[in-house]
């Protein structure tokens, strides 16, 4: 399974957050416990540089806002969270803790980040919701897609590779999606949804699996 390494998906990790990506190189590793140790070694003191409106709420701690950064009023921020130069949080956005944004990113209207990672350049511009996930390079979901992170049923999500039963290790998790992937608007991943770079999900699509090739999903 030698595709199961995160630069199988991710062509370019931002060098900060790199060495926590390489404490466990399977795709979804840094959503185990790396992610919350990168924000347990940021600042406690909040950093902001950026253009924030005062009608925007930010509460909590170790939270990071680069230079060039725009965060609309409305959009609500709680910590730990680091924003990437040249992002944009816009009106109504919710960023609710363990959260790394990087460079040029879009954090829309009404969508809802936890414990997720965004690559450069990646966008969620409208009615999304991102739980658990790892979004890659320059990837766009369409309005209203959803990242459901969550099974119905106990136990860590499960993943078929090979025809082989893969323990995730993860009780909670969305999806990751491989650089230049875009998705359709009002298009469900199911928890554990894993997309290979350059694919397409088409919209109402509800998706779900392993997709170690770039694959395009009708329905």
């Amino acid at each position: 399974m030698s595709d199961l390494h995160y630069s199988s998906f991710f062509q370019k990790i931002p060098k900060n957050i790199k060495p926590f990506f390489d404490k466990d190189t399977t795709p979804w590793g840094i959503l185990k416990s790396h992610l919350k140790s990168f924000f347990n070694e940021l600042d406690t003191n909040n950093v902001i540089l950026g253009e924030v409106s005062d009608k925007a709420h930010i509460e909590g701690s170790h939270i990071y806002i680069a230079k060039g950064v725009t965060v609309e009023a409305g959009a609500f921020i709680k910590g730990p969270c680091y924003i990437g130069k040249g992002t944009k949080v816009r009106h109504g956005a919710y960023i609710r803790g363990n959260v790394y944004v990087g460079e040029n990113c879009v954090v829309g209207h009404c969508t809802e980040v936890k414990h997720s990672v965004f690559l450069d350049g990646a966008k969620a511009g409208h009615f999304n919701y991102i739980g658990d996930s790892i979004l890659g390079n320059d990837i766009n979901l369409g309005a209203g897609t959803k990242l459901a992170n969550l099974k119905m049923t106990p136990g860590n999500v499960v993943l078929k590779i090979d025809g082989k039963a893969v323990d995730s290790g993860i009780r909670k998790f969305g999806a990751l999606i491989g650089d230049g992937t875009e998705t359709g608007c009002n298009s469900v991943l199911n928890p554990g949804t894993i997309l290979a770079p350059k694919s397409l999900v088409f919209p109402n699509v509800s998706a779900f699996g392993v997709h170690l090739k770039r694959v395009k999903l009708l329905k």
